[in-house]
């Protein structure tokens, strides 16, 4: 086992540096509901399969307010979500609240999203303050917050430079943008420079017409074929097929997730990284970390890449940077920098002050001492609770992850399992061919929240039967 979880357990944690906290963080509760149900209060044993799925049944009755949203958003909304029949409305901390005041735990954080939780008073008065302000400004004028951001950014990585988005997928548009753009001012003699990029299968880089075509799984790409041509798909991990593509000289760029999150809770080995870095060196090629989700902390690391020593030239951030308000970046070294003149790229949004003063808030508290030693602390443990009190469900098959992005892999598909364990009061998300349970929590979660996910978990695995039956 030479991923990132074993390559940690000989490589702690060190406290990183940081400026000081905006101010402590106190989680305040939500208003007290008329006839609030506390769903997320799971019994210690797992109840009769019967009971258990007509006390959920009976959690999960919507009421007429929640089932008017649900009607207007099938009349009104594109159908691009399977939604989870839940009406969210408010949230504290890691408990969500939906609109007929069930409380839920949040094991999903938006999807990897809100990394300091719900309702963070630092952060909802650094909004305030700054949406009174200065909402928006274009890229035509400087503005103190986005400058402050890309500095704080560039100090506490590798990279020498930013670029702003407004998402992931847009961080990894500007990514291939500027990879051709460099390999073009790299040759400037050649007529056809190296363009084409090499990703791996189980990756996901976004859904727009370039990042999309970096990602492996079929369904995402083919509906919209013909998407950009160039990209050579490797097994994650075989260093050897990495090396056979790079060695033809003809990519601009590697793209590569150190820990895939939408592809099923897999990290990469140090050597694997390594092996790119040193293969691209040789071919002239770019390497880029995709740390969209697996980024800021997310690992026990500022960077996921921190953890093996191996720099990108390139890498994409977006998630849990603003906590929730939409924002990407692209962090650059200058040699990539320096090929991108005026005018190669732009945004509207990106980078605007709003979300730039929410971010430094955000990595205030992030980059507290002590912060990431307790992320990665709290994943350790919360692994050997699953492993503990999952062992010996047939349809369990590894427990896996490194901080808190961690996975659970069945024999099955995890749906049932997911919807169980929102009626008993815990959001989870799936992830891989849809039979991994991805457990992507605010990073702020409590050790007792984690147990309390895990004996939801464990008691909602009998759902599981239904499918294997």
């Amino acid at each position: 086992m030479n991923s990132l979880q074993s390559f940690l357990a000989v490589a702690p944690v060190a406290a990183k540096p940081a400026r000081p906290s905006v101010g402590a963080s106190r989680l305040v509760a939500p208003p007290p509901r008329r006839g609030r149900v506390v769903a997320c209060l799971a019994p210690a044993a797992a109840p009769p399969p019967t009971a258990g799925a007509a006390s959920g049944a009976a959690r999960r009755e919507l009421s007429a307010a929640s089932m008017a949203v649900v009607e207007d958003e099938a009349r009104y909304l594109v159908g691009t979500y399977k939604r989870s029949r839940v009406v969210l409305d408010a949230g504290r901390g890691c408990k969500l609240y939906d609109l007929d005041g069930r409380e839920y735990l949040d094991m999903a954080a938006g999807i990897a999203v809100t990394a300091i939780g719900h309702g963070d008073p630092d952060l909802t008065a650094t909004i305030a303050r700054q949406a009174s302000t200065l909402i928006h400004s274009s890229n035509v004028q400087y503005t103190r917050p986005q400058v402050a951001l890309a500095k704080r950014l560039v100090e506490a990585s590798f990279a020498d430079r930013a670029f702003f988005a407004n998402t992931g997928t847009e961080a990894n548009e500007a990514a291939i943008k500027f990879s051709r753009k460099f390999q073009r001012a790299a040759h400037p003699d050649n007529d056809a420079p190296p363009a084409e990029f090499l990703a791996f299968d189980n990756c996901f880089h976004g859904r727009t017409m370039g990042s999309v075509a970096l990602t492996s799984k079929s369904q995402y790409r083919e509906p919209f074929a013909p998407v950009m041509p160039g990209v050579t798909f490797v097994e994650y991990g075989n260093l050897q097929e990495a090396k056979k593509v790079i060695q033809t000289g003809k990519l601009a760029a590697v793209f590569v997730e150190p820990v895939q999150g939408e592809g099923g809770i897999h990290s990469a080995t140090q050597e694997f990284l390594q092996g790119l870095r040193e293969a691209c060196d040789e071919a002239g090629t770019l390497l880029v970390f995709d740390e969209v989700q697996c980024g800021l902390g997310r690992t026990g690391y500022l960077w996921a890449h921190e953890a093996y020593g191996v720099e990108p030239d390139i890498m994409t951030l977006a998630k849990p940077l603003a906590n929730g308000l939409p924002i990407g970046v692209v962090l650059v070294k200058e040699k990539v920098a320096a090929a991108i003149n005026y005018g190669d790229h732009g945004t509207t949004f990106g980078g605007g002050p709003l979300v730039c003063q929410a971010a430094l808030t955000v990595l205030d508290k992030i980059q507290k001492p002590g912060f990431l030693a307790e992320v990665s602390k709290k994943g350790e443990n919360f692994k050997q609770l699953l492993r503990t009190k999952l062992s010996g469900n047939p349809h369990v098959k590894e427990i896996r992850g490194v901080g808190l992005i961690v996975g659970i892999e069945l024999d099955v598909p995890a749906g049932p399992l997911v919807d169980a364990c929102l009626d008993a009061g815990v959001i989870v998300l799936t992830a891989g061919k849809g039979n991994v349970v991805r457990l992507v929590p605010p990073l702020i979660i409590s050790e007792k929240e984690l147990e309390l996910a895990a004996d939801v978990i464990r008691d909602c695995l009998p759902a599981l039967d239904d499918t294997s039956s």
